[in-house]
């Protein structure tokens, strides 16, 4: 049985100053602490009549107010009917039948649809003062800040807690709080916060607080209803609240409800999103079982997004990686991966979905065998009809990569061994480097160090005569003052637009290519387009906190 400090940190939760409960309530309990007996979970009333209707429309926003004695006139209902009916892809009736009640005993979010929930009574807290509902006979609105209330947290890095007397019984704590570090992280690798669980500030210093609770639960002034229905609630810059009589379950798991996609939907309405009815949205009110693989869609992440803004930074190296498959009649074909490198972290591109790849960004270390973990300044893919060659580059050194077994050599075929020093394997050729790329059809490396760039012979194992060269010289501006100039991040090249692009902080140059020399045919040879933001082209690529990287 908890104390009565812990008793005292429940009811501040939802920053109320409530009465002490009569006698203890079973939702304090976890299965760390087995000598607490859980209660039965209680099942929800089901919507079955008209003044259970009415209550609904009011609580989650779609009437304008709580019916009275005699309920809302009855056009005002059948309005609210129509709407409700309309975003749920029903007959706009105004009747309430079969299928609109139905969709009214559908598991939801207790976040209304067209409102946010009031703010806690004394004592305030201003993180979580929401907005008022509309006026009567509003079109259901996005929902809004207040006046004088941010949209969003102006931090970047964000503290959560699951609190200890507010865990479930129906998973381990610590399995509890991996499923919430996931969920946390999903939303980071998609927008510029880190969330950081935090077990030692004093609560208050907390940013988000999420517990677990039964009907009137941490002095908080929403009750929850049972299991069948509403199944958690938050409040916009503040905390979280799950509803311990249902059935939450661990992603692996498809039964029950998935406590990683409730977390995720109830952490967008923290960050300042609100319900929408878009199909494959986290933020639809009511729950979707669990797809195969879930992830955030694209209208969450232009969503959020539009509050936080996008992930910006700059990369240590950028490359292509090209492979051989055989489809099913035998035939080899090249596909390729794209890949940024930032620090100790990587990510995998999807071109074809233009994002990265679920769950990136991975530690080098995890998925590069071999090579430095941290700061490769190069890669170059040497490929000719009689080579096929794979070099990362750090410091004074380079390493060759075997893609078939997924590591860096030691010693190649021809008896090399690696690493070895730049200076032996490529003469002429300075170090450190700034970056370096491999022209396919000159059968050139070009190695970028400062303002000057050495073309290198591979067949001749030399840097061309009339090299070193200025970058501006063999790569003009288009606009002249609108260029790299110097210490160039990383040249890619890239096959899925086919073009190569030059990467310095945030921004990238576009060098020209045939097809626009073709379409403009005074556009100079090799010469830089205007930078651009790097993440108006490649979207996504966001770091996240290093707590989460083994999730």
């Amino acid at each position: 049985m908890p104390g009565a400090p812990a008793v005292l940190r429940a009811l501040l939760l939802c920053g109320l100053a409530a009465p002490p409960p009569a006698r203890p309530e079973p939702l304090l309990r976890s299965r760390d602490r087995p000598a607490l007996e859980p209660a039965p979970p209680r099942r929800a009333q089901p919507i079955a009549d008209l003044p259970a209707a009415q209550r609904f429309l009011s609580k989650y926003g779609w009437a304008d107010a709580p019916p009275g004695p005699r309920g809302p006139p009855a056009a005002a209902l059948a309005q609210a009917v129509r709407r409700f009916q309309k975003v749920n892809a029903l007959p706009a009736s105004g009747r309430l039948d079969a299928a609109t009640l139905a969709a009214m005993n559908r598991p939801r979010c207790g976040v209304p649809d067209t409102r946010a929930l009031p703010p806690p009574a004394a004592p305030p807290r201003p993180k979580r003062f929401l907005p008022p509902p509309p006026p009567p006979g509003a079109p259901p609105p996005e929902v809004a800040a207040p006046r004088g209330v941010p949209r969003a947290f102006a931090k970047r890095t964000l503290s959560w807690r699951l609190l200890g007397e507010g865990a479930s019984g129906q998973l381990a704590e610590a399995e509890q709080r991996r499923i919430l570090r996931l969920a946390f992280r999903m939303w980071s690798e998609v927008m510029p916060l880190d969330f950081r669980e935090d077990l030692a500030a004093p609560g208050a210093a907390v940013d988000i607080k999420l517990a677990f609770g039964r009907g009137r639960h941490l002095g908080c002034p929403r009750v929850f209803d049972g299991s069948g229905q509403e199944f958690a609630h938050a409040w916009r810059l503040g905390d979280i609240h799950f509803d311990d009589d249902e059935h939450f379950t661990p992603p692996t798991s498809d039964a029950g409800i998935s406590l990683l996609k409730v977390a995720v939907h109830e952490i967008g309405h923290v960050l300042g999103l609100p319900h929408t009815y878009r199909a494959g949205s986290i933020m639809q009110p009511n729950y979707v079982p669990q797809e195969p693989v879930f992830e955030l869609d694209w209208s969450d992440r232009k969503a959020i997004q539009k509050l936080y803004g996008s992930c910006e930074g700059s990369f240590d190296t950028v490359f292509d990686w090209i492979r051989k498959e055989r489809n099913q009649h035998g035939a080899v074909r090249m596909r390729f991966s794209t890949y940024f490198f930032r620090n100790s972290w990587y990510w995998l591109y999807e071109n074809r979905n233009n994002r990265t790849r679920y769950g990136d960004p991975i530690q080098i270390l995890s998925g590069w065998h071999g090579i430095p973990t941290q700061h490769i300044d190069a890669f170059v893919h040497l490929w000719t009809w009689r080579r096929d060659e794979r070099y990362f580059f750090k410091g004074n050194q380079y390493w060759r990569y075997d893609s078939d077994k997924d590591q860096a050599y030691t010693e190649d075929e021809q008896g090399n061994s690696y690493p070895k020093l730049i200076s032996e394997g490529f003469p002429g050729i300075p170090s450190p480097l700034d970056t370096a790329f491999y022209d396919r059809r000159k059968q050139l490396i070009y190695f970028f160090k400062e303002s000057l760039v050495f073309a290198f012979d591979v067949n001749r194992n030399q840097v061309l005569d009339s090299y070193p060269m200025k970058i501006t010289e063999v790569f003009p501006g288009i606009e002249p003052q609108n260029h790299p100039f110097r210490n160039i991040d990383s040249a890619y090249y890239s096959y899925a637009h086919n073009s190569l692009f030059f990467f310095k902080g945030s921004a990238y140059w576009k060098v020209v290519n045939d097809k626009d020399k073709q379409q403009h045919s005074w556009l100079p040879s090799n010469g830089l387009f205007p930078k651009q933001s790097i993440s108006e082209r490649w979207f996504d690529i966001c770091d996240v906190h290093a707590s989460t990287l083994t999730v």
